[in-house]
């Protein structure tokens, strides 16, 4: 109960605008509950009695889950999101919906109903997207860990650039049940939480078969934990000789340099290696998503176009003009790269880069420049986590710093398929090695 009532606390005296709807009362209910079942002994884990926050394109039976967009406003489901049951099945506590961009298709975060989630580490730069209000709330201390989403790096990327731990599961590890969907072929659900330990916990709750998602995998239920006391000694680890360290700022070059000489003072093999085809792994994961975004919202567009906030409209009538072979050729790459990123990791553990290309940018600030080139901000964000979107792999973005000015730097780890320990195992040692990030 003093958990609760703490995290209701900071909400309410935090101007960070991280939440849409706080449900105080029953966040109290529910903790009152919790304090009972721990003190009869029925300790359900790690979670009981733990203050949560969801993204608020989770369906919360009787509360209200507006998307970020006016087209919900006043919408209140009738059920309840498999990912939010999981969690109050393990205990946790609901105290709220975090602020998204709406629809949840935008990298930088701040389009929304509600308004622009602000960074803990400065307030007048952006979260990142879509999972911005979730990154903030966890960065700044209001609630222990947050649901978010990702299918173009959602999790990872405001887990990066707020500081905090957000990981990406295999895809269908987690169910999208009852989440609003952006692109169904590469929406993921993901923890975002301040360590790495208190991320195994979250997403150790999150995962199972659930029959009521088509692409919900079936696979027995794991110890995430189980490989972290071996350590990274004798393990080896890939950095790609290509893409993601091009056209990137030289603070987080810098920074994911010094983390791959941390692995190798903890006796790792850190060796580069070559994977390829990813500019246009890249350019296939926006045309996926273009295309499968528009059709998610192709009759709103059709009937109600005003409605949509002015650039996220853009994005999605951007979808209208693919032609179906795009798509078909998008997919056809799609296998490709699973292949090529297969191949890559086949003698490796986890494969090391940039979460983001940049920290985190001012808001309203629509483009940035990098080695003299002006960019796209909400493009450039995903170019580092939207690969492994298309392609359903496990990846976790770690904090490893910050910049001069104190802004925070984000490392990706990814691993094989189903490799979400491994991933674990190398962000615990990191984080023991570097326990200030």
């Amino acid at each position: 109960m003093q958990a609760t009532r703490a995290s209701l606390e900071r909400i309410a005296a935090s101007d960070l605008n991280a939440f849409v709807t706080v449900t105080e009362d029953a966040a109290l209910d529910r903790a009152a509950v919790a304090e009972r079942e721990i003190g009869a002994g029925c300790y359900r884990g790690q979670l009981h009695g733990v203050p949560l926050a969801v993204k608020d394109i989770f369906n919360t039976e009787g509360v209200r889950t507006t998307m970020g967009s006016s087209f919900f406003a006043d919408h209140v489901p009738d059920h309840s999101a498999t990912a939010v049951l999981r969690l109050e099945a393990a205990g946790a506590v609901i105290v709220g919906k975090t602020t998204t961009h709406e629809f949840a298709y935008g990298g930088t975060g701040d389009r929304s109903l509600s308004g622009a989630p602000r960074n803990p580490a400065d307030p007048t730069r952006i979260t990142g997207g879509s999972s911005g209000g979730s990154a903030a709330a966890v960065a700044a201390g209001l609630v222990w860990g947050a649901l978010g989403t990702d299918t173009g790096g959602s999790v990872r990327i405001p887990a990066a650039l707020c500081g905090v731990v957000g990981m990406k599961p295999t895809y269908g590890r987690v169910s999208t049940y009852g989440v609003f969907p952006l692109a169904p072929t590469m929406d993921h659900v993901g923890p975002l939480t301040r360590s790495v330990a208190d991320n195994v916990a979250m997403l150790s709750a999150l995962v199972g078969h659930d029959p009521l998602d088509p692409y919900s995998v079936d696979r027995d239920v794991e110890d995430f934990s189980r490989l972290v006391a071996r350590g990274v000694r004798g393990g080896a680890i890939g950095i790609p000789s290509e893409y993601y360290f091009e056209q990137i700022d030289p603070e987080v070059r810098q920074r994911v340099e010094t983390v791959a000489a941390t692995f190798r003072s903890l006796g790792a093999q850190v060796r580069e290696v070559h994977i390829p085809r990813l500019h246009e792994t890249f350019q296939a994961q926006r045309l996926t998503l273009a295309a499968e975004a528009f059709a998610v919202h192709a009759e709103r567009l059709a009937t109600d176009p005003e409605r949509f906030d002015s650039r996220v409209r853009e994005r999605l009538l951007g979808g209208e003009r693919l032609l179906a072979h795009q798509y078909v050729l998008a997919q056809q790459l799609r296998q490709q790269a699973r292949t090529d990123f297969g191949h890559a990791l086949r003698e490796l553990d986890v494969l090391l880069t940039p979460s983001t290309p940049v920290a985190a940018t001012p808001l309203g600030i629509d483009e940035v420049t990098i080695g003299g080139q002006l960019v796209n901000v909400s493009a450039v964000l995903a170019r580092f986590t939207a690969l492994t979107n298309l392609i359903g792999l496990p990846s976790l973005s770690i904090p490893c710093g910050t910049t001069r000015t104190g802004l925070p730097v984000g490392l990706q780890l990814i691993a094989g398929a189903f490799g979400e320990a491994t991933l674990y195992r190398y962000a615990m040692a990191y984080e023991h090695a570097n326990p200030e990030g």
